[in-house]
């Protein structure tokens, strides 16, 4: 045999032994056993990798992780005001405790005002604490506020004089009121007293559509999704926070997933037991790492928390996903004092409420108003990926299977509002 053939298939076989090496090395030296903590008790089979499972195995995948959907267009118009539904009244309000109360907060206050012909007052925000007041300013952006609502309802950016003196008639407002509760309940009392100051309070956590339509769902769809927006500082530093945990992403292309998982909630009662359908309505630490592994998201992923400080209780899930941080390790160095150290909350929710709507997959280990009002916020935005945590019998299952149903029953306020 020629010497020089004799060479020629001695460096084909050796090309073909190093590319067979590089792809098995490039498919599976990221594979391994996952360890969890013993006190759930769970399993994983470990993957063993043969020569003929080589020619069967599939294409590598995204995995768990999708695409976003398109941005929903809002299916209201924008209601007109008309001269003579005006009366010469004040409707006064306050925000409290957090963004996912104040959106529903403002839409009531702009339905019954507007019902009324009255004329609505820049609300204040206040805090968990008596006496703990911030000006509307200092979160969201008024002339946006001002702008969005200009031609459905008068708009008094500072408190009226004539409502300085004297005592208001407090009226507590169910969220989502309609006509009939406002022209039985809210009406007597504005024509009687001139002025009014409303406080809205949830019966329930309601946020499904409903297949009744009345002359305020317009005037409610503007006021809940196109009102508030933050102020620029508020803006700034939330976006660098979103963009940390893009940076901190780069093996997952950018994706990040969002936690809704507070300590505290969770040793709170409601959280012991579970809800009326037999389901559990909260999820601890360990449980969402369980269930974000058995879903397909590998050890790279990274997980941004609502809890604010690091807690013991957490370290279950840092040992599933060591990429898991709370806002002290992501917010800017220079905006700790003011906004993680200072003695008042809405910073701090008003950063949570805006990094659950904008990350790409959004758990929600709690069950309340804050998932609903976020899930509206995704759905406009065609971020429909939300999954809602369960205890999986198995050692995997598909990502899919939890998906919202607020989102797989289309079945959510906001698909009344957006098409």
């Amino acid at each position: 045999m020629d010497p020089r053939q004799i060479v020629a298939a001695f460096l084909t076989l050796t090309m073909f032994a190093m590319l067979a090496n590089m792809i098995k090395r490039d498919h599976f030296d990221s594979v391994e056993e996952l360890k969890l903590p013993g006190a759930l008790g769970v399993h994983f089979d470990t993957i063993t990798v043969t020569e003929q499972s080589l020619v069967t195995l599939p294409r590598v995948s995204k995995g768990p992780w999708t695409e976003d959907g398109q941005e929903l267009k809002p299916c209201w118009t924008k209601p007109v005001l008309k001269e003579a539904e005006q009366s010469k009244g004040f409707i006064t309000f306050s925000l409290t405790n957090g963004p996912e109360y104040h959106v529903s907060q403002i839409a009531d206050a702009v339905v019954v005002a507007r019902y009324l012909g009255a004329t609505l007052v820049l609300p204040d925000i206040r805090g968990s604490k008596p006496g703990e007041n911030r000006n509307f300013q200092e979160i969201y952006d008024v002339e946006k506020f001002l702008n969005n609502l200009n031609g459905v309802i008068r708009v008094a950016k500072d408190h009226p004089a004539e409502l300085s003196t004297g005592k208001l008639a407090v009226v507590r407002v169910p969220n989502r009121v309609n006509e009939e509760h406002i022209t039985e309940n809210i009406e007597p009392i504005f024509r009687e007293n001139g002025n009014l100051r409303v406080a809205t309070y949830f019966p329930s956590v309601n946020m499904r559509k409903t297949e009744q339509k009345n002359n305020l769902d317009s005037a409610a769809c503007l006021a809940m999704f196109g009102t508030l927006e933050f102020q620029p500082e508020v803006h700034e530093v939330v976006d660098s926070m979103v963009e940390r945990l893009r940076t901190l992403s780069r093996k997952s292309d950018g994706q990040f997933i969002a936690v809704d998982l507070r300590v505290e909630i969770l040793e709170k009662k409601g959280c012991q037991g579970s809800g009326s359908a037999g389901r559990k309505t909260c999820y601890n630490a360990q449980e969402i790492g369980v269930f974000l592994r058995k879903i397909g998201f590998n050890r790279d992923t990274t997980i941004y928390l609502t809890q604010s400080r690091w807690h013991s209780s957490l370290d279950a899930l840092r040992d599933i996903f060591p990429k898991t941080y709370t806002k002290e390790g992501i917010v800017p160095a220079d905006k700790k004092a003011k906004f993680l150290d200072s003695e008042s909350f809405e910073f701090e929710k008003a950063m949570d409420f805006y990094i659950c709507s904008q990350s790409d997959v959004f758990v929600p280990a709690i069950s309340g108003l804050f998932y609903a009002n976020v899930a509206g916020k995704r759905i406009a935005s065609g971020r429909t990926q939300i999954l809602v945590p369960a205890d999986i019998p198995g050692s995997s299952a598909s990502a899919s299977n939890f998906i919202s149903p607020y989102v797989s029953k289309k079945n959510h306020l906001a698909y009344s509002c957006f098409c």
